[in-house]
């Protein structure tokens, strides 16, 4: 018999990552499982049973490869022939976040739920942040697949 966590059981934690020379993707795949809460034996698809994380040094980000100029990102305003394309790089410039939190907002689960869990994600430029209070534990990064998750 399978036993589901009732909504008055839940708990939640805050982890620190620090994304100083971190690759945007393999990060993002780090910061979902943690978001939805799939590093947790309570683990239920339809609940919101995730942690929140608190990303710093977000400026120092990179992509692999070639993809920090040739990526694209597309959006569309809402008019006919609005269809509107941009790259990390330029991205990147305007809001250094941004890249990361798209990154892991299509990681996760659409609609209401996904919404959700996106605002556990906390982005910050340098190495101060509002969340000191909350007893973070830091995730090292560079411990859980050194190779390929920091680019030197």
């Amino acid at each position: 018999m399978t036993k589901f966590v009732k909504k008055d059981q839940l708990t939640s934690s805050w982890y620190e990552i620090d994304a100083k020379n971190a690759i945007v993707g393999r990060l993002a795949t780090i910061i979902s499982k943690i978001i939805r809460g799939k590093n947790k034996t309570t683990y239920t698809p339809h609940m919101d049973d995730g942690d929140f994380v608190v990303v710093k040094n977000i400026e120092q980000i990179k992509f692999s490869g070639k993809k920090f100029q040739d990526k694209k990102y597309y959006r569309h305003t809402g008019y006919p022939g609005g269809i509107k394309e941009t790259t990390p790089e330029k991205l990147h410039k305007k809001k250094p976040g941004e890249a990361l939190k798209l990154a892991v907002k299509r990681m996760l689960p659409g609609g209401v739920l996904g919404k959700k869990q996106l605002t556990k994600l906390k982005i910050y430029s340098g190495e101060k942040h509002p969340h000191t209070a909350q007893n973070l534990k830091v995730v090292e990064i560079a411990k859980l697949n050194p190779k390929n998750i920091i680019r030197n």
